[in-house]
């Protein structure tokens, strides 16, 4: 599940030779969350269904590297951004969760890893 965390911490990052920028973390990925209108271009873009912002695209294309590194090139503030985000989609956005799920981690390659993560942390995701 700290895929979905990533995904929106990521939101705020743009890739950087050992770790990702910090340019984006200002954003707040909260209000995307619960802005109907925000999140649903940043899930269209996601999905390839809908037109990407500069940030949407960096997201997309660094998402697959933050999935297989566990977000190791993650600073703590996208991290705990993440770990929101993850938070509030399996709880508020279970379908949505489920479609991004299914397009970043097909098969359940880093599912069990983010479900200790999220554990951690003291979320129990609702997968």
């Amino acid at each position: 599940m700290k895929l979905f965390v990533t995904v929106l911490v990521l939101i705020a990052t743009v890739a950087a030779q050992e770790f990702y920028t910090t340019k984006f973390d200002n954003i707040d990925v909260d209000e995307i969350l619960k802005s109907d209108r925000l999140f649903k271009n940043y899930f269209q873009c996601l999905l390839d269904e809908g037109r990407c912002t500069p940030e949407g695209n960096e997201l997309k294309r660094l998402l697959p590297d933050a999935l297989e590194t566990a977000c190791s090139k993650c600073s703590e503030k996208q991290r705990s951004a993440g770990v929101r985000a993850v938070k509030y989609l399996s709880e508020n956005r279970p379908i949505e969760f489920k479609a991004l799920r299914a397009k970043f981690d097909p098969e359940n390659k880093y599912i069990d890893q983010y479900v200790r993560d999220a554990e951690k942390e003291g979320i129990t995701l609702n997968i």
